[in-house]
């Protein structure tokens, strides 16, 4: 097995993980009564549309769409000027 077949079997271990622990983790918030907040960010080219429950959580989805787009871009030029 390459190294990249290794990779994108990691990447599916880890999505599927990431799936799992969401769910886990709906399953242990549902059985105490708290309120649940909810937030999202679609990326279409370079402008970001936040939604959320509240505006607390639009606000940490929006610092954190914002963060990525950062090291998206940091990690992109990288690899396109140094190989």
């Amino acid at each position: 097995m390459s190294v990249e077949d290794m990779l994108v079997v990691a990447g599916f271990v880890l999505i599927f993980l990431g799936v799992f622990l969401v769910f886990i983790g709906v399953l242990g918030k549902a059985s105490q009564s708290s309120s649940i907040e909810a937030g999202g960010v679609v990326i279409i080219g370079p402008i970001p549309i936040v939604f959320g429950s509240s505006g607390r959580i639009a606000l940490i989805v929006l610092i954190l769409a914002i963060i990525l787009m950062i090291l998206t871009i940091v990690l992109y030029r990288k690899i396109l000027f140094y190989h």
